[in-house]
């Protein structure tokens, strides 16, 4: 597979992120809570990964792969509870703006643990995504805006969380299958969520036939596609491009508002989705490079 492959299934998995909102938005308007749905969404996930497992060619893990891989789960379920958490206090278009920050965690944490020093067509990607994460949002020409710090903080740590899990989803036991990694990632995931939200809707028939549709489409998009695509893409793209190419996730928010829910969405709104799309496409032209240099060393190869 080639590289620029792997890229766009990093680039997928941050779509079916954006995705997320849409249904979640259809299931607060059918009367459902937050525990419900994160719950709902969460146990959907896990059941149909696991089901994916069984019915595909695997590799028992050692007692310390499978714990390693469940640990480097948690930040996948913390991630949707902090988020929840900056909602309380914070604007959905101001709280995604904080989620975004993660652009930039990314490429902090692969300089950390990696040591790779984000180059100059990275650090301008970044800045392109931040710039159009806050056009996307529609954060500049809203009159009142309620910025909280216990909201700021609660998003700030959405943001970590969710850029610790796409790190650890491209450096953690790379060789283990994609749809066994996911998995444990997702079982992981959705013991956090228990430990925060138990899942009383199990408990209640109406309630749990009710989200079973929502929780399904939910689960897909946001529990089995991400870790599954992550594992497949993230340990050959990296960890800084990877949360580049993630970024993908807004976009997709603003299309699906728009398309399915009848959202009206301004011209600076779309014009932030061109500058964040301009960003990704800027940042993988490194891609084309990569490729020239290993093709004129190949014919120098041959030459010699």
């Amino acid at each position: 597979m080639k590289l620029w492959h792997y890229a766009l299934i990093v680039f997928l998995g941050g779509c079916s992120y954006g995705v997320l909102s849409t249904f979640v938005k259809l299931a607060y308007a059918a009367g459902f809570t937050v525990s419900t749905v994160t719950g709902g969404q969460y146990l959907s996930g896990v059941v149909l990964i696991w089901l994916a497992v069984f019915f595909t060619k695997k590799k028992k893990p050692t007692r310390l792969q499978f714990l390693k891989l469940i640990v480097s789960g948690i930040p996948f379920g913390l991630t949707g509870i902090f988020y929840y958490q900056a909602l309380q206090t914070l604007n959905a278009s101001l709280a995604i703006v904080f989620l975004f920050q993660f652009v930039w965690i990314g490429a902090l944490l692969e300089w950390g643990f990696h040591k790779k020093k984000p180059t100059k067509r990275k650090l301008i990607s970044i800045a392109l995504l931040l710039v159009g994460s806050m056009l996307a949002a529609n954060i500049l020409f809203q009159e009142h805006l309620a910025l909280s710090w216990q909201g700021s903080l609660w998003g700030m740590l959405a943001a970590s969380s969710f850029s610790t899990f796409i790190f650890l989803s491209g450096s953690v036991e790379k060789d283990t299958p994609p749809v066994l990694k996911s998995a444990l990632l997702c079982t992981g995931g959705v013991l956090t969520v228990f430990i925060v939200f138990p899942p009383t809707f199990l408990f209640d028939l109406d309630v749990l036939m009710g989200i079973f549709p929502y929780g399904f489409a939910l689960g897909i998009f946001g529990v089995v596609l991400p870790p599954l695509l992550f594992s497949i893409g993230m340990p050959h793209v990296g960890p800084g491009l990877g949360t580049i190419l993630t970024s993908s996730e807004l976009p997709v928010v603003i299309i699906m508002s728009s398309l399915v829910l009848g959202e009206a969405i301004s011209w600076a709104q779309w014009v932030g989705v061109l500058i964040i799309l301009g960003g990704i496409v800027y940042s993988n032209a490194r891609f084309d490079s990569r490729k020239k240099l290993s093709l004129n060393k190949a014919d120098s190869h041959n030459v010699s």
